[in-house]
């Protein structure tokens, strides 16, 4: 498995976690607050994995804006919630720094 998949696959399980986050109801509900500590879970490890092929700070951006830019599409679709065009903008800077991250070569360790 590459560490590029590994890492979207970390990606995926953080976003399942932060979604499931919402859905536990400040985790008073068992099913999705159980979610939420397995999905953070398999996340952190996945993680780890692939810090030991990529940079800590090149792995953290891009796990944590990706999931960001996921998160806040999640939430507009799923709760309805605005994105405001500040909000917009700050996506658009998010993913704009992904790729200036992934494109400069920073992700070698």
């Amino acid at each position: 498995m590459t560490t590029w998949l590994v890492l979207a696959l970390a990606i995926v399980a953080e976003v399942v976690g932060t979604t499931a986050l919402r859905a536990s109801d400040g985790m008073t509900r068992i099913v999705p607050g159980a979610v939420v500590v397995v999905a953070y879970v398999i996340s952190f490890v996945l993680l780890a994995v692939t810090l030991k092929h990529l940079s800590l700070g090149t792995t953290y951006a891009i796990w944590s804006g990706v999931g960001t830019v996921a998160i806040a599409v999640i939430g507009w679709l799923a709760y309805q919630e605005r994105l405001s065009p500040a909000t917009l903008a700050g996506i658009g800077l998010v993913v704009a720094g992904v790729v200036a991250i992934h494109l400069g070569g920073g992700a070698h360790r």
